[in-house]
């Protein structure tokens, strides 16, 4: 009795499309904002259906590889990732010495904040409870890594202790909100974060310029005076295929 030989299947065409225009991005023959062939380039080379043309390029696009511009074509999205270290980005060294905590998270790579929105709001049943106050200053905003958007924060803080100091102005000045909270002896000495994943409601996705099917992972942290007095809930929203969350512990 002979052994019969292993049937291979080769893949469905447009998945071979697909699989050739990943390496050509991975080996960087495609860069970063190159436009990928379009549909009728890639009907004509290799004689197949629009159909299957478009199949071919959303299976890059649901990859996080490439993203659609509606009515130019499909863009290769390369991003090198943000490395966001839990403890370092927060230690007392980095804000206790006028750095930001993002010089931290960017080492070197340019950044900034825009669609800053900072208001005196009622807090939230939840926000009342974790923060233990009925009003809370919020400060929304947008932070872009070399031109691109990644993170979405909203921190709030109770509204009593901040109230008429610069953590309510637009510029916090040297170290940012940490250090103005020391100003007022009520130093961060303590953080609690919880990390989670969904996918992204659409003002997140539009704000974030998030291709279709990419998650974000949502952060929130509380920071905590000595003797365990809350004065900051930051929630944050970042662009899942932008990050790298790295956390140290000792055994």
């Amino acid at each position: 009795m002979t052994e019969s030989s292993p049937v291979h299947h080769e893949p469905p065409i447009y998945r071979r499309i697909a699989d050739r225009l990943r390496d050509q991005i991975l080996s960087g023959s495609l860069s970063d904002g190159d436009r990928l062939p379009g549909e009728n380039a890639l009907m004509a080379e290799h004689g197949i259906a629009r159909a299957t043309a478009r199949q071919a390029l959303a299976v890059l696009i649901n990859e996080g590889l490439a993203v659609p511009r509606r009515g130019s074509g499909v863009y290769v999205r390369l991003f090198r990732p943000i490395r966001r270290h839990g403890s370092r980005r927060l230690s007392r060294e980095q804000w206790g010495q006028g750095r930001a905590i993002w010089d931290s998270d960017t080492r070197g790579r340019s950044y900034t904040v825009d669609e800053v929105h900072i208001e005196r709001e009622p807090a939230t049943e939840q926000v009342a409870r974790l923060l233990d106050t009925d009003d809370v200053w919020v400060r929304r905003r947008r932070y872009l890594v070399d031109g691109r958007p990644v993170q979405l924060a909203a921190s709030h803080f109770p509204a009593g202790l901040v109230e008429g100091t610069a953590v309510t102005l637009p510029d916090t000045g040297p170290g940012g909100v940490y250090a103005r909270l020391g100003d007022l002896g009520y130093s961060p000495a303590h953080f609690t974060e919880e990390v989670r994943a969904r996918m992204p409601q659409p003002r997140e996705a539009e704000l974030l310029g998030l291709p279709a099917g990419t998650p974000v992972i949502i952060i929130s942290r509380i920071a905590y005076a000595a003797g365990g007095v809350p004065v900051e809930l930051n929630e944050m929203t970042l662009d899942a295929a932008s990050y790298v969350l790295q956390y140290d512990f000792d055994a």
